[in-house]
């Protein structure tokens, strides 16, 4: 047989020719002999067979227990990660609310102001003028300062009460709106604003629109208006005017008179018995219009004062208002253009301002001397 002339290397159990005397594959020697050959070799590892059905059973034990392990880790690392991210989103969002409801703070309601308030008669001031400016009533000043109705000793640096005024200008009330409010919203109007020296009656007369019109649609109770005053002017309630209309002259306001005699710095002797005024026209005026005279002695301490109303251009004065004393005073006078709006309960007349006053101009007069009683020889 074939087999009986090859033996086997000790060293690598390669079968070489039996009378070769060195390995082919591993380079040793070949001193030995086949039988020694074969007791030098040693027995091969156990061999484990395995059938097809129990290979791919371990196969895929092997791929659960690896898929199983890899879910876990994934779970515990999202898990990890969920709980990190909401707090942060939730914090976010409810913080931003917080920072919201910091105007509300400033909620400081006003103080009421006293009622009445104080106020300092001024040079030139009268209780025509103070109740214009305030929007008051001159009967109120009258009453509340326990002063004469005609309202004529003012002086420089009384101090006055005047009344807070009734809130009686409002946007459109219904109360004295009348028509249907179509006829309301059809209705053109025009927004005016009280300039320096208008009046109720000027307004009126500027856009041929009737004072009750006026007074009905701003709410008025009174003619009292003040520079910076907006009136609402209904121009639908405008009087019907057939042909051109005509044009005043000059339209009130009127401007401020100017003043011709005495010229500013006159001097008076004792010899004069009285003062005459001059100035010029302002126009025609009204029938219930007059000029306001002021004269005003600036010597006197207690600042005596003298207003006329007078439809002419002059006016005397008399010589009652001369100074008793003989030393000369100093008299500051001016005109400016009034108005009858009403009467008080004594009957007297009450003047509104009707255009702008005059310049003020100042002449002196020698008061008036007492003769001492010479003795008899």
């Amino acid at each position: 047989m074939a087999t009986d002339n090859k033996k086997i290397c000790p060293t690598c159990g390669t079968r070489i020719k039996e009378d070769a005397d060195r390995c082919l594959v591993c380079g040793s020697t070949l001193n030995g002999t086949r039988a020694d050959a074969q007791v030098v070799r040693g027995g091969r590892m156990p061999e484990i067979t395995l059938g097809l059905p129990i290979a791919i059973g371990l196969v895929v034990i092997f791929l659960a227990i690896g898929a199983g392990m890899v879910y876990l880790a994934l779970q515990q690392t999202g898990g990890t990660g969920a709980t990190t991210t909401t707090p942060t989103l939730t914090q976010t969002l409810t913080g931003t609310p917080t920072t919201t409801p910091e105007p509300p703070t400033a909620t400081p309601s006003p103080m009421p102001s006293p009622t009445p308030f104080s106020y300092v008669v001024v040079a030139n001031d009268s209780c025509l003028a103070i109740a214009a400016r305030f929007e008051v009533s001159i009967k109120s000043i009258v009453l509340l300062n326990n002063i004469p109705a005609s309202c004529d000793t003012l002086f420089e640096g009384q101090e006055l009460k005047i009344p807070h005024p009734t809130p009686t200008v409002t946007s459109f009330p219904t109360a004295t709106l009348s028509g249907i409010e179509g006829t309301q919203a059809a209705c053109d109007k025009v927004a005016y604003e009280v300039g320096e020296g208008d009046t109720l009656s000027s307004i009126s007369l500027n856009y041929n629109v009737p004072e009750a019109s006026i007074k009905s649609y701003n709410g008025m109770v009174s003619n009292t208006v003040y520079e910076g005053l907006t009136l609402i002017i209904p121009l639908c309630e405008r009087a019907a005017t057939p042909g051109p209309s005509p044009t005043p002259t000059p339209p009130p306001p009127y401007p401020a008179p100017n003043l011709l005699l005495p010229p500013d710095g006159g001097v008076f002797s004792l010899s004069d018995n009285q003062v005459t005024l001059q100035w010029s026209s302002v126009g025609l005026i009204n029938t219930n219009e007059a000029y306001q005279v002021s004269v005003m002695d600036l010597t006197e301490g207690t600042g005596r004062k003298l207003v006329e109303f007078v439809t002419d251009t002059k006016f005397i004065i008399p010589g009652s208002f001369r100074a008793s004393e003989d030393s000369p005073h100093i008299y500051r006078w001016s005109i400016s253009t009034v108005r009858q709006v009403d009467v008080d309960e004594n009957g007297n007349s009450i003047w509104e301002i009707a255009g702008s006053e005059s310049e003020a101009r100042v002449f002196t007069w020698t008061g008036e001397t007492i003769a001492e009683a010479t003795p008899t020889p």
